[in-house]
C-alpha cells in the first residue's frame, strides 16, 4: 500500500474526503518527524513505538575493492511493533 492507496482507504473508512484524509495523514507523518528530530519518542498503543537511536562511527569495507572505509555516526529511527500488531499479523 503506498500513501495514495491508504488516503483512499483513510477517507472510505472515516467517510470523509480525500482531501481531509490527505491532510490528517500529512500532519500525523508531520509531527511524528518533528518529534523524532527532538530526539522524542511517539507511542501509539497496540500498534509500535517509534524512537532515535544514535549509530556510532565505525570502519567499513568496500566489497569491491576490500579497502576499509570510515562510516560516519548517526541518528537511526527504530520501529518497535505493539503486541496487538504482532498478534494480529501472525
Amino acid at each position: 500500500m503506498n500513501k495514495s492507496e491508504l488516503v483512499e482507504s483513510m477517507a472510505a473508512d472515516a467517510g470523509i474526503s480525500k482531501a481531509a484524509a490527505k491532510k490528517a495523514l500529512d500532519s500525523v507523518m508531520g509531527n511524528v518527524e518533528q518529534t523524532l528530530k527532538k530526539g522524542g519518542r511517539v507511542s501509539l498503543v497496540g500498534f509500535g513505538s517509534w524512537s532515535v537511536s544514535k549509530r556510532a562511527a565505525r570502519d567499513g569495507r568496500n566489497p569491491q575493492t576490500g579497502k576499509t572505509i570510515k562510516i560516519a555516526a548517526k541518528n537511526v529511527v527504530k520501529f518497535k511493533p505493539g503486541a496487538e500488531l504482532k498478534s494480529s499479523v501472525n
